[in-house]
């Protein structure tokens, strides 16, 4: 991590291969970035969102990994933006990767404003704020507020904007906190089919903190569960597999998207 002027870091991800420039305070990438994107096909080739992409970490990694992607990072942080913008031409992907922005609760005319026109993409990622405003206290920063406090109502709205974007049997990416499973499932009703979670777990034996999700826009097929992952042993460093995706040498493995 190297410091700069203007309370900006860089940082490296992915064993370095990765560079993020983020806000030295404030929300900044990690393990659930590094997971949302290694949740993508391996070898993906089409039109993605990255919804919500704060300084772009997730879009640009998946970028990073395959070649025929292209990236729209979606941010309502005018100056998170900027940033993702910039990181995406510090890792050579600007010709690939762009960011605007957008509110994804906003509505589609807004979003179509933005530059994400409904049934564009193949892929939507996302790692929507993930706090209940009516059950926890904000940051007192606005950056970090923005980023993990999701408002009232706000996830369904999330993913419908997340349907709208996609084209039919497009998928649907997610992760958050192991208890919002319930709300997204509910959110992704009628929307989604095919839904497939994927508990992340802090250590064997221990409850799930956080649950990846993934759907398929207007498929019909039934709801799966697939084996957990494990990120720290009995030593507290990462697992095997933990460390390879976090290096960028692996994607999670559960199975291709029924239709």
């Amino acid at each position: 991590m190297r410091s700069e002027p203007g309370g900006v870091v860089e940082d490296r991800l992915l064993g370095g291969k990765l560079i993020l420039r983020q806000p030295a305070r404030g929300h900044r990438a990690g393990t659930d970035a590094v997971l949302l994107a290694a949740a993508a096909p391996a070898e993906f080739a089409g039109d993605a969102v990255d919804l919500g992409a704060a300084t772009g970490a997730v879009g640009l990694a998946l970028a990073l990994r395959a070649p025929s992607a292209r990236v729209r990072l979606a941010e309502i942080d005018p100056a998170l933006a900027a940033l993702a913008a910039e990181n995406a031409a510090l890792n050579g992907l600007g010709d690939r990767v762009r960011a605007c922005v957008a509110d994804a609760l906003a509505g589609r005319a807004a979003r179509e404003a933005a530059g994400l026109p409904d049934g564009s993409a193949d892929l939507v990622l996302t790692n929507p704020p993930y706090l209940d405003p009516a059950a926890s206290r904000a940051s007192p920063h606005g950056g970090r507020a923005l980023a993990h406090v999701m408002p009232e109502g706000g996830l369904d709205g999330w993913m419908a904007a997340a349907a709208g974007l996609l084209r039919p049997r497009g998928v649907l990416l997610v992760i958050h906190r192991a208890d919002a499973l319930p709300a997204l499932l509910a959110a992704a009703a009628g929307r989604f089919g095919a839904l497939a979670a994927l508990p992340v777990h802090p250590r064997d034996g221990e409850p799930a903190t956080r649950v990846l999700l993934r759907g398929v826009r207007g498929s019909r097929a039934p709801f799966s569960l697939a084996a957990g992952l494990v990120l720290h042993g009995p030593d507290g460093a990462f697992t095997l597999q933990a460390e390879a995706l976090h290096r960028g040498e692996a994607v999670l493995d559960w199975g291709a998207p029924r239709a």
